[in-house]
């Protein structure tokens, strides 16, 4: 039986009235994505039609997700928000603090044993305030999710930028930071932009080597990392419907690589299937009966053009296997010829020393399965493996399943590490080397979402290839990166030449799934009688003091940081060994911006402290402006904070005394999260206008008293030589979020409300 039945039950029952009225008002046949959005207004049914990419409209999302590195901050915020109790259905998943080493049992261990205090208190404030918890080792929190909690046409939010992922199993489910969280943990509405809307039209079905990650690693070249920005992109097509849902969670889970708000499939026989073989034969029963609902209607399928902002057709007959990277995820590569010419040209390292399959995006049975069928073949063929092989189960259910049925014992003959059921490697918590600064170049391939430098090993010299399970397997066997299976052949243990056959794997385990322990604790149902500790002294966790507002005269400001070029929040706040410091903000703050690229130096971590004319690290001069008194702004270039949901990369700033970060354009999450912790994120009106800031330049807000929506700022310059230059800056604030600046934070606005 599934969790919180009676209020998906809930949210079926309203949803047919619900969309039934937004039809009405809208005028036209609507989306699954909009089906959903209007049936989660938070004033009930439409009473207008919703300009996309515009109106910010109130959402009431059914549940929460939370991962134990971000949930550290989203409690310890929620701690201040006067509540008993979470207000909807949220979970806490312990699967970002284990290190992957030694393999699962001994790194599990090390993780309960340097982390035992964070673990400690993200269970005592689960049971505290009615939130279900899943212990360390009990799964990766996206495929935890869709085997436990995902269900369609629901809105689920999560401090995980891959909440998207979901949306394998018909969800809208949007990545967010600790704050947006706290707001709908407290009762109250949530805040988003009306999203634009992106078809993709899926025609064919794939076959041979082409797996559901190349259809996102295709999508990821068209629209690029940023082109998915402030839309969903909902899939449809005969091309969809063949598809399994854990290959549909995959494609929607690198959604999070074009910038896309989340994306999304319709209901279908796959998800149908995928909700009965995990126990949740109620749901299935309960969407079966509107099933019409959980999809877009017949009209809009037939002419998309008329109803999408835009549309994308792929062929999956046409689509071949692909490799995306080095460094950044939509640069795409066919396997094969067009590998070998492009990493001749670019100087990429042809061998490969790892190959690595898991994460949240593909580590579900099918996954394993598939990939195991090429390590079977390798050892019926007598080949060895070139390169090593690592495995992160997503969740113990599929570990145990797994075992069961001997798909782990092919790994294992073949020398592969099996890691935790956690995220490890792919982000940065792998202990590969012990000075991973001064790192060889090399490459890997692995099944990841990510591939930025240093995210996984901390290496800067490792080129991270993305790739399908089963290819990544083919190539760790060749061990070269211009590896094609489809027409390459391999020298055996006997001296022959032999080649790999097409993947097969079983799209759900033919003996059903099976676990023992699944790692999961229920709250308490009255926990006002559990207490929860914070050491006063404690490295790792340190209760939150409240933002004062910035106010609405900021003059003398300097520069911290004029980044240059890519800029995410894997630059502006590390994860790999600073995730000990997510429940301390001062200490994680030591990190802040330390991987950003000084525009005036191509150096990282290496500001000029315009006090005293010398260089340093970012925190440590940030910290002797804050000392001063000094207010800071920090600029960027293109898509600034794409990548994790992480408020870190906002809150940090905050913290250390930066008022403002000033770029050409934001990734959605990070503008929303400056937003909510009470800073200025704002754009230039001419983008030219970041050539302007010189590195010596003070800066005076001169209209900030006249802060309103819709009207643009003005920033003046004051150049060294006393000259000086006006920039406007947009900014895409509504009221209500400019109560949050003049509050100091959005957690503030709550705490007033709820005193």
């Amino acid at each position: 039986m599934a969790f919180d039945i009676d209020m998906i039950k809930g949210v079926y029952t309203k949803m047919t009235e619900r969309v039934d009225k937004a039809r009405e008002i809208v005028g036209k046949p609507l989306t699954l994505s909009e089906k959903i959005l209007y049936s989660h207004l938070w004033d009930g049914n439409a009473t207008k039609a919703f300009e996309r990419g515009k109106d910010y409209v109130d959402f009431a999302p059914d549940r929460i997700a939370c991962q134990d590195a971000t949930a550290q901050m989203a409690l310890l915020q929620f701690m201040q928000a006067g509540k008993p109790k979470v207000a909807v259905p949220t979970t806490v998943h312990c699967d970002h603090l284990i290190q992957a080493k030694d393999g699962a049992k001994t790194d599990l261990k090390h993780a309960n044993d340097v982390s035992s205090e964070v673990f400690d208190f993200l269970e005592s404030v689960s049971n505290k305030y009615g939130i279900g918890f899943w212990k360390p080792g009990a799964g990766i929190i996206h495929q935890v999710v869709l085997e436990n909690y995902a269900f369609p046409g629901g809105m689920m939010i999560g401090t995980d930028s891959h909440t998207v992922n979901a949306g394998g199993l018909g969800m809208v489910a949007i990545g967010v930071g600790g704050a947006d969280a706290v707001d709908v943990m407290a009762g109250m509405a949530w805040e988003l932009k009306f999203p634009k809307l992106i078809g993709v039209r899926l025609t064919g079905k794939l076959s041979g080597w082409t797996a559901p990650k190349d259809v996102i690693l295709k999508v990821a070249e068209i629209l690029t990392v940023k082109g998915g920005t402030g839309a969903i992109v909902e899939y449809f097509g005969p091309g969809a419907t063949s598809m399994s849902c854990t290959g549909k969670g995959t494609i929607c889970n690198m959604g999070a690589e074009i910038g896309a708000t989340t994306s999304t499939f319709g209901y279908d026989d796959s998800m149908e299937r995928y909700l009965r073989a995990t126990d949740r034969e109620d749901v299935a029963d309960e969407a079966n009966k509107i099933r019409k609902y959980l999809t877009a209607d017949a009209e809009v399928y037939s002419n998309p053009e008329q109803y999408f902002d835009q549309v994308i057709d792929i062929d999956l007959s046409e689509l071949g296997p692909l490799l995306n990277g080095p460094f950044t995820p939509d640069l795409s590569t066919e396997v094969g010829d067009a590998m070998s010419l492009k990493a001749k040209a670019n100087d990429w390292p042809i061998k490969v020393e790892w190959g690595l399959i898991g994460s949240c995006t593909n580590s579900s049975y099918e996954d394993l399965s598939r990939a195991s069928s090429i390590a079977q073949q390798a050892l019926d063929k007598g080949l060895k493996m070139k390169s090593e092989l690592g495995i992160n189960p997503g969740s113990e259910q599929v570990r145990y399943t797994a075992e069961r049925d001997g798909i782990l014992d092919v790994f294992e003959k073949l020398d592969a590490k099996i890691f935790t059921n956690a995220c490890g490697p792919c982000i940065g918590q792998w202990a590969r080397y012990s000075d991973p600064k001064n790192a060889p170049k090399n490459s890997i391939v692995h099944s990841f979402n990510r591939n930025f430098a240093k995210r996984a090993d901390g290496n800067p010299n490792t080129h991270a290839f993305v790739a399908s399970p089963e290819l990544t397997a083919a190539i760790a066997v060749a061990g070269r990166l211009d590896f094609n299976p489809l027409k390459d052949t391999l020298i055996n243990e006997n001296g022959e030449e032999v080649m790999f056959d097409e993947p097969t794997g079983w799209e759900l385990p033919p003996k059903g799934f099976e676990v023992k322990d699944n790692g999961y604790l229920a709250p308490e149902k009255d926990g006002s009688e559990v207490e929860v500790f914070v050491k006063d002294d404690s490295e790792r966790l340190q209760l939150l003091t409240p933002f004062e507002p910035i106010g609405d005269s900021i003059t003398g400001a300097k520069l911290l940081i004029k980044a240059f070029g890519k800029c995410t929040t894997d630059h502006i706040s590390m994860a790999g060994p600073w995730l000990r410091y997510r429940g301390h903000l001062d200490n994680i703050s030591n990190n802040t911006l330390i991987g950003a690229v000084n525009a005036f130096n191509q150096k990282t971590n290496f500001v000029k402290n315009q006090l005293t004319g010398e260089y340093g690290g970012v925190p440590n001069v940030q910290r002797e402006y804050k000392k001063a008194g000094i207010k800071t702004i920090v600029v960027g270039d293109h898509n600034y904070g794409e990548g994790s949901s992480r408020e870190h990369a906002a809150m940090q700033p905050r913290h250390l005394g930066v008022a403002a970060v000033i770029v050409k354009s934001f990734a959605r999450i990070h503008e929303t999260n400056l937003k909510k912790q009470g800073m200025l994120g704002l754009t230039f009106a001419k983008e030219d206008d970041y050539d302007l800031i010189l590195e010596d330049d003070t800066f005076n807000f001169i209209d900030l008293n006249e802060f309103a929506p819709g009207k643009p700022l003005t920033l003046e310059a004051v150049h060294a030589d006393g000259s000086k230059d006006l920039i406007k800056l947009n900014h895409t604030y509504n009221a209500a979020q400019i109560g949050w600046y003049n509050d100091g934070s959005a957690l503030n606005l709550i705490k007033k409300l709820n005193a």
